[in-house]
């Protein structure tokens, strides 16, 4: 079934369609994709709620069953080793199970979890209590990566020329998420006990369920012949899946380290560390559809923002102490500065990421369709993962060992590693076309084309042919943008 608000004709791959398709496209949202939006929005914000809510009040409880804190950290731990391990499986057979069914059936299983885990001060203390909070843990890890990699699955395919607008402006509603999860889950704990923010949340999250089963459209498609083995040896992927990792790390690394930081060294009340995370969430939450559009709008400055994103994000990483090299006295308004900072860079250097994941593919002959789409977001959400377990895990070693400061710079040295190494990528592919483009002028003097900012009604009639279309595309190495033909 084609998507809506598909372009008619060919166009190249990763949202960049060419003169003709795209521009021909009403401006207009259609019915299937607002029922999209609403779907894809309300589970990231239930999710986020229900993975957030756990922070300001679960490890006291279960302190009283009798896990110690290496218990408790694990139970933390093992959603994201569950969550890679998830993405890997549902991204690859997407199609296979269906991408709605997947959807609606991920969002039901994590409604129900989150009731169950409410329950748990009824089970007995010790192995039992431990136990069954691993199973439902782990439960809600591979429901919710089912979830979500259907959702963007469905998002890619319904807004084919506009992917990292409406994944960037879907971020809002995880950060929202991030941010009302804490506060709305202490505030029923004090209010009503253990139980009810559980049960709150998770017959929220159930009532989405019967709607999201009536509005969102059913997407079918031919089962892929690719594999993420394929896809990850792709050389820019790699280096793309590294990126992801990285931002990733960065984010999980504040977790069991920034509150005790500022707990430690500014003697807030406890009830203020939750403000101090919500320059993070919302800059966040607010640079990402921004930085989206600009990525569909022009999607040539895909690479420099990943680039400029990642050394941005090491240099706030370097000022979140600060460093003790640098010789800069920790102030409160520069520590929560930098973590608005902190929450652009992220935005800027993040978003990007899956519409270059997917053109890539889509260049090395993945077909388009939701098995392309299953296999980038399943990549993305199993990188994700890798960095949300290895961040807080090292990150809280580093923090005992030798103190947040010097924690915090090691880990900007991981996103300075990994946008340097994108930025090098990105120049030797550029110096790599450039001596291509020179040898195919020399041989091919007929197809000496500089078609720079042609409007699609001025001579892409002429190229109406599908046939005449590939063949040029192939010759040009498909270095296609928006509406004009760029040979650098």
């Amino acid at each position: 079934m084609d998507s809506p608000g598909d372009p008619e004709g060919p166009r190249p791959p990763g949202g960049d369609g060419p003169p003709g398709g795209a521009m021909e496209t009403s401006r207009r949202l259609s019915r299937e994709q607002i029922f999209v939006l609403i779907s894809a929005a309300s589970i990231n914000l239930g999710s986020m709620m229900c993975y957030s809510i756990l922070g300001p009040f679960f490890p006291k409880e279960a302190e009283k069953k009798g896990a110690s804190n290496t218990v408790i950290g694990t139970i933390f731990g093992c959603y994201a080793l569950f969550d890679f391990l998830a993405s890997l499986v549902f991204g690859k057979y997407l199609v296979h199970i269906g991408a709605k069914f997947m959807f609606v059936a991920g969002m039901f299983v994590s409604g129900a979890v989150t009731v169950l885990f409410g329950l748990l001060d009824q089970v007995p203390e010790g192995p039992v209590f431990i136990a069954m909070c691993f199973l439902l843990r782990i439960t809600d890890a591979i429901s919710f990566e089912a979830a979500i990699t259907a959702s963007s699955s469905i998002v890619a395919k319904a807004f084919p020329n506009n992917v990292a607008t409406v994944l960037g402006s879907l971020e809002t509603f995880s950060g929202l998420g991030l941010v009302l999860g804490p506060p709305l889950g202490g505030f029923l704990y004090q209010s009503f006990g253990y139980e009810v923010p559980f049960i709150f949340l998770g017959c929220i999250v159930l009532l989405m369920v019967p709607l999201n089963m009536c509005i969102l459209p059913n997407y079918e498609s031919d089962k892929g012949k690719h594999s993420f083995w394929k896809l990850i040896t792709l050389p820019k992927v790699a280096f793309l899946s590294f990126v992801i990792t990285s931002f990733s790390s960065c984010f999980g690394f504040l977790d069991p380290t920034l509150s005790l930081f500022v707990l430690e060294k500014f003697n807030l009340p406890a009830g203020y560390v939750g403000l101090v995370f919500l320059g993070l969430a919302l800059s966040y939450a607010i640079s990402s559809p921004l930085v989206g559009l600009l990525s569909d709008k022009m999607p040539h400055l895909r690479k420099w923002l990943l680039v400029f994103g990642n050394l941005t994000l090491a240099g706030c990483y370097m000022l979140l102490g600060p460093a003790p090299f640098l010789h800069i006295k920790s102030q409160l308004w520069l520590l929560v500065l930098i973590l608005v900072i902190n929450g652009i860079s992220a935005g800027i250097g993040l978003i990007p990421t899956f519409p270059e994941i997917l053109s890539c593919a889509h260049e090395n002959g993945f077909e388009e369709g939701l098995s392309t789409l299953g296999l980038v977001s399943g990549l993305f959400g199993a990188m994700w993962s890798v960095g949300a377990f290895v961040g807080p895990t090292l990150g809280g070693f580093l923090y005992e060992k030798i103190g947040f400061e010097w924690a915090a710079a090691l880990q900007g040295l991981w996103a300075l590693t990994s946008g340097l190494a994108m930025g090098l990528f990105y120049l030797l592919e550029h110096l790599r076309r450039r001596r291509r483009y020179g040898q195919l002028w020399t041989f091919f003097p007929p197809f000496k084309i500089w078609l720079v900012g042609v409007q699609n009604n001025i001579l892409y009639p002429f190229f109406q042919s599908e046939d005449l279309w590939a063949l040029c595309a192939s010759l040009l190495d498909r270095h296609i943008y928006g509406n004009s033909w760029v040979v650098t």
